[in-house]
C-alpha cells in the first residue's frame, strides 16, 4: 500500500513538472558529467564494479528520457583523462563496462547516432579500435539524439587538439604563422573542436552534488546553464531530469526578459 501510494504520488508529480514545461524552451544540447557511480555502490552497500555497471544501466533510460523531451545532442563524460590514473583492479572493469556501453548503444534497433570523443591514443588499442568500429555502425541514424561518449577526454586536451589541428591545416596551405595569427577566431578554433558542426551545449547537468565541471567541455560551455543534481547517477529520476529542463527554462525566460550587461550599449 505505502509503495503505491509513494508511485502515485511520484507520478503525478512527474505528469505536473512535465506540464509546467510544456511550450518553454528546451536545450538543443545537454551535457552530462555522469558522477557518483563509487559512491551510491558504497551506500547501498556494493561494490564499485556494481557502482559502474549500475550507471552504465541508467544511461539508455535518460537518452530516451532525452528523446521524449526533443533533446537532439547529448554528451556523455564517461572517462576522463585524470580516471586513467585509477588502479587497475577498478580501471580494468570500468572500461570494459564503458565499451559495453558503446556497443549496446550501437546494437541494432537503438535509435541514436555515436560519436566517441576523446584522446583514444591514450585508450588501449584494442578498445579503442572496438569503440571506433562500434560508433561507426551508428551513422545515418537520424531517430534519436547524438549521443557524445566523451572517453579518455579533457577539456584541456581538446583545446590544444583544436589548436594543433587548425595549425596543421594552416601548414599544409603553404602559408605562414603570421597569417595564420591574423584569421584565428572563436568560430575557426570551434570548427576543429571533437563537437565541430554540433550547436555548443546550454546546459551542463552534474550528479552527485560536486560542484564543479572537471574540464568537461571547457570551450563549448562558456554560455551554458549549470545545474547540480544531489543525487548520485545511478539515482538520478525523471522528476530530477525535468527539474534542470525546468531550471534552464526559468533562466532563459529571465534572460530573455533582462539582457546582460554585456548586450546594453
Amino acid at each position: 500500500m505505502r509503495t503505491r501510494l509513494r508511485d502515485a504520488i511520484y507520478s503525478r508529480y512527474a505528469k505536473r513538472l512535465s506540464g509546467q514545461l510544456a511550450g518553454r524552451p528546451r536545450p538543443r544540447h545537454i551535457g552530462f558529467v555522469v558522477d557518483g557511480n563509487r559512491r551510491w555502490a558504497k551506500s547501498v552497500g556494493l561494490s564499485t564494479v556494481d557502482g559502474h555497471r549500475a550507471g552504465a544501466e541508467k544511461i539508455k533510460t535518460l537518452l530516451r528520457w532525452c528523446d521524449e523531451q526533443g533533446i537532439r545532442h547529448v554528451t556523455l563524460y564517461l572517462l576522463s583523462t585524470e580516471n586513467l590514473n585509477r588502479g587497475p583492479e577498478e580501471l580494468k572493469p570500468l572500461m570494459e563496462i564503458i565499451e559495453g556501453v558503446v556497443n549496446d548503444l550501437a546494437a541494432d534497433g537503438n535509435p541514436w547516432p555515436v560519436e566517441i570523443i576523446g584522446t583514444l591514443d591514450m585508450l588501449p588499442g584494442d578498445m579503442a579500435r572496438n569503440l571506433k568500429t562500434a560508433a561507426a555502425r551508428t551513422q545515418g541514424r537520424r531517430s534519436g539524439a547524438q549521443v557524445n561518449a566523451a572517453i579518455g577526454y579533457g577539456g584541456r586536451q581538446e583545446i590544444v587538439d583544436a589548436v594543433r589541428s587548425l595549425m596543421l591545416e594552416h601548414a599544409a596551405t603553404g602559408r605562414g604563422m603570421r597569417e595564420l595569427a591574423e584569421e584565428v577566431n572563436p568560430a575557426l578554433i570551434s570548427e576543429h573542436l571533437y563537437t565541430q558542426a554540433q550547436p555548443d551545449p546550454e546546459i551542463i547537468i552534474r550528479t552527485s552534488g560536486e560542484q564543479r565541471i572537471s574540464g568537461f567541455l571547457l570551450w563549448q560551455s562558456a554560455e551554458a546553464d549549470l545545474h547540480f543534481a544531489d543525487c548520485y547517477w545511478p539515482a538520478l529520476r525523471y522528476v530530477d531530469f525535468l527539474r534542470a529542463l525546468r531550471s534552464f527554462a526559468d533562466r532563459r525566460q529571465v534572460a530573455g526578459r533582462f539582457p546582460s550587461l554585456g548586450s546594453i550599449h
